[in-house]
């Protein structure tokens, strides 16, 4: 068991006028399964890089560990996935592969295939596992969820919990849950260390918040207070002043005088004192302003619907048969294992060539919005993103702005955003278009939890008609308003 360290901890990236970490200073335990959460932009990959040693820093960043990185780099992924493993963990023992893949649902045959033809969830099992064969490595693991369905965000949250120590960056709040017991805050003002999982953090930061709401009410009614009655004893020293002209006694009047304006004197020093101590509140709350939607009405009622659907990848049948419908004002949820054809329904409906039996009809004349699970495509200026797809640029940088964007970002190029970033630019993009009929497939890769609580907020406040894939359980949860399972 040991420490780790950062005091007065101070980076910002070659040629950013912007500091990612001011003098910060926090220290966690090697033994705790720590949860690294904040807004995108916050600087958590960036704390996970500094800890690997790949930047140059101010301040310092002690620990005795040596770390380990996920999602780590595959060199020549067309090798035998036990070969990958080999060069990942050297001094794993070989028998433990199979046994460490069990825990996570791969069968042993996957370390006798090509790492490259493994699927996203399966490479992401792998290199999970990886980190926890090479004994003597404090792992510091990137979001891992992105390509896990439902049941499979489950299995690892449980291999997590049967763990030592690492840090985990996630944005799902029900895995952070299942498998951290602290959680490292980067909050807009400080950094913030608890005992506990996501949910018992939140519950505390709430709770602070409402306090210090409540507490800077409390201070503004107090700074008013003490403003009149600081006023009034001006007003009533200037009288008493002013009164000492002809009076009988000009000693008594003068020494009435000096008494009021120290009256006043303190109570501008009592009102100075609440105003800084106002100051000092509520400086980590969110303030994302809430975001707004205009879904199109279509003259049917029903929207999609599928009839004996199946799906097929080359020769083989992925899903099906399938019967479903999508009705004006549901949020139809699409559930179902990795490769059980969920992307390829919602391209089947946007009418791209996708190989499949029975029949999908949708509504004449409907409008889709659409984003895609894939930002790999996005290269550029946002400004030419923005004319390229005749987006309203007013509209699109409110809604990016509102999304956590400052003004600078908008100068950089859609290949420098971070993986949240880049999501948030496509979910934008939708939130632009009126449409009849939301199509999202797993838009919520890499968005930060605050974020996600806006978009939840959105679609329940405008109830837009959605056909959408995401594996947050919490999110799918609250917005879903039927299941469709493959």
């Amino acid at each position: 068991m040991s420490m780790i360290q950062a005091q007065d901890l101070t980076f910002s990236y070659p040629g950013s006028p912007d500091l990612v970490f001011d003098h910060a200073g926090f220290q966690i335990d090697d033994a705790w399964r720590l949860g690294l959460i904040g807004r995108n932009g916050r600087g958590k990959t960036t704390l996970l890089r500094l800890l690997m040693g790949e930047y140059s820093y101010g301040g310092s960043l002690v620990s005795s560990t040596a770390f380990c990185y996920f999602p780590s780099p595959v060199p020549q992924p067309e090798r035998l996935t036990a070969e990958v493993l080999e060069d990942l963990c050297p001094r794993a023992e070989s028998w433990r592969f199979a046994r460490e893949l069990a825990l996570l649902d791969v069968g042993e045959e996957a370390l006798w295939r090509p790492f490259a033809t493994l699927s996203n969830g399966e490479r992401t099992k792998v290199l999970l596992a990886a980190l926890f064969l090479e004994e003597g490595r404090f792992p510091l693991i990137d979001e891992p969820t992105n390509h896990l369905d439902a049941h499979g965000r489950a299995l690892a949250a449980r291999y997590l919990r049967r763990q030592g120590g690492f840090i985990l960056v996630s944005h799902d709040r029900a895995f952070l849950d299942g498998c951290v017991d602290h959680i490292l805050a980067l909050n807009r003002a400080d950094i913030q260390v608890r005992a506990g999982n996501y949910s018992a953090w939140k519950e505390n930061f709430d709770r602070q918040q409402q306090f210090e709401e409540a507490k800077q009410e409390r201070l503004q009614k107090d700074v008013k207070r003490l403003r009149q009655a600081a006023q009034r004893t001006s007003v009533w020293s200037d009288r008493v002043e002013a009164s000492k002209i002809g009076a009988y006694d000009k000693g008594f009047v003068g020494h009435k005088s000096a008494k009021m304006m120290k009256r006043a004197k303190a109570l501008a020093a009592r009102q100075e004192k609440a105003l800084e101590e106002k100051q000092g509140l509520l400086q980590n709350r969110e303030t994302a302003e809430a975001l707004k939607l205009f879904p199109l009405a279509h003259h049917a009622r029903r929207l999609a619907a599928g009839k004996d659907l199946e799906l097929w990848y080359g020769d083989r049948r992925v899903c099906g048969p399938l019967d479903f419908t999508v009705e004006q004002g549901e949020r139809a949820a699409l559930e179902g294992r990795n490769g059980s054809g969920k992307s390829s329904l919602l391209k089947l409906l946007l009418g791209q060539e996708i190989r499949h039996g029975g029949s999908l009809e949708t509504a004449s004349g409907l409008r889709v919005s659409y984003v895609p699970q894939d930002t790999s495509f996005l290269r550029g200026s946002l400004g030419d993103f923005i004319s390229e797809r005749g987006i309203d640029e007013s509209l699109f940088k409110a809604i990016l702005r509102k999304l956590g964007f400052s003004r600078e970002q908008f100068q950089r190029n859609l290949e420098d955003f971070s993986g949240g970033q880049k999501k948030k630019v496509l979910i934008a993009r939708s939130l632009c278009q009126q449409a009849h009929l939301y199509v999202w497939d797993e838009p919520l890769n890499f968005v930060d939890i605050d974020s996600r609580l806006q978009i939840e907020e959105l679609l329940l406040r405008f109830r837009p008609t959605m056909l959408f894939v995401e594996h947050d359980r919490a999110f799918r949860e609250a917005v879903a308003t039927k299941v469709i399972a493959l």
